[in-house]
């Protein structure tokens, strides 16, 4: 599913979340971030908030465009566990933020299936390289 949101000078966060109740492993992933139309040659920083392994909440940076010198960024589809927040941090935007959102239902994943096939195929032992010996 494609997923997007637009950080403005009036709505400067935006939160993407998904029912607590949903027993499917979510991922959102982000591609894009970048100015558009209306936007005024000024640094726009987009923080990524989210939890941290001991369920803190942590702001991290992941975008600071200008118009004249950065308007967009590849984020090279950058992974994130929901619920996540975007903040533009600085900045008026109007900043666009486009990726996709991966269900995974917990059912299908099954890893034996997996497994039983990797145990057929042969793998090749690596060796290790052998040194030259230099003729004196």
């Amino acid at each position: 599913l494609l997923a997007g949101c637009e950080l403005t000078a009036s709505t400067k966060s935006y939160t993407f979340q998904v029912d607590e109740e949903d027993d499917s492993d979510h991922v959102l992933a982000l591609s894009v971030v970048c100015l558009t139309d209306g936007a005024k040659d000024e640094c726009n920083v987009v923080e990524v908030i989210g939890r941290n392994h001991e369920n803190q909440e942590i702001a991290v940076p992941v975008a600071n465009l200008k118009l004249s010198c950065q308007p967009l960024l590849s984020l090279d589809n950058f992974k994130l566990q929901p619920p996540v927040t975007f903040r533009l941090a600085a900045g008026s935007g109007p900043v666009h933020l486009a990726g996709w959102h991966q269900i995974v239902h917990r059912e299908d994943a099954s890893f034996e299936d997996d497994e039983d096939d990797m145990s057929e195929e042969e793998i090749a032992p690596v060796m290790p390289a052998k040194k030259e010996r230099r003729k004196q």
